[in-house]
């Protein structure tokens, strides 16, 4: 008899495991959106060297199911991303990277109408409630100091005004490091991809992980 229980004991936790295993096996892929520009699009890059399949595959390599769709449109400014933003964030998703603010940078755009702009975008998804994690940039130096005063700052007081997830800089490691740049010296290429996934992985990991935690 007691061979018998611990056969059946066996056989009750190995059922228990593969119920387990299926369960999990089942459970939908949280779906992200990275919302950005050439930087999150991938500029020159294969479709599975983009910062979104990176990361995808990073996230996953830590034992999450997620899938991130590419809504990154090169050229992008805050302007052209607010105009966007409900049509490139479908409903379903259950979270956002907002990067953007480049390409403002880069055309001298008043960092008053960059904030203005985000501000907007944030609101957006937090009407839609829709997590959002903050990428942000820094001004180019040639901009000059006062501009960059009032450019860098406004992604730390926008991340406390909706209470975000701030990444501070988006291309950490990769600028100024030639071997990990396009050659026009401003965009990422693969292997530098790889670097701004790997800085910016625990953000994103603790992210991903507040919107898995309610599901448990």
């Amino acid at each position: 008899m007691k061979f018998k229980d611990a056969i059946s004991h066996v056989i009750v936790i190995a059922s228990l495991a593969l119920t387990i295993s299926a369960a999990r096996a089942e459970t939908p892929a949280v779906q992200l959106v990275g919302f950005g520009d050439s930087l999150m699009a991938g500029y020159q890059l294969a479709p599975n060297e983009s910062y979104t399949a990176q990361l995808e595959a990073a996230l996953k390599a830590k034992g999450l199911n997620v899938t991130i769709t590419n809504a990154g449109v090169s050229g992008d400014t805050t302007s052209a991303g607010l105009s966007r933003v409900d049509w490139s964030i479908p409903d379903g998703t259950q979270g956002v990277i907002v990067e953007l603010g480049a390409n403002d940078a880069l055309r001298g755009i008043s960092p008053e109408q960059t904030e203005k702009n985000l501000d907007a975008i944030l609101s957006r998804l937090k009407e839609r409630k829709i997590p959002a994690l903050l990428a942000g940039i820094l001004a180019p130096p040639n901009m000059g100091g006062d501009y960059a005063e009032r450019f860098n700052g406004l992604y730390k007081r926008l991340a406390e005004k909706y209470q975000v997830p701030l990444y501070p800089f988006f291309l950490d490691g990769v600028v100024l490091q030639k071997d990990l740049q396009l050659e026009d010296g401003m965009h990422p290429n693969a292997k530098g991809v790889a670097v701004m996934v790997a800085h910016s992985l625990p953000v994103v990991e603790n992210f991903v992980r507040t919107i898995v935690a309610p599901q448990k």
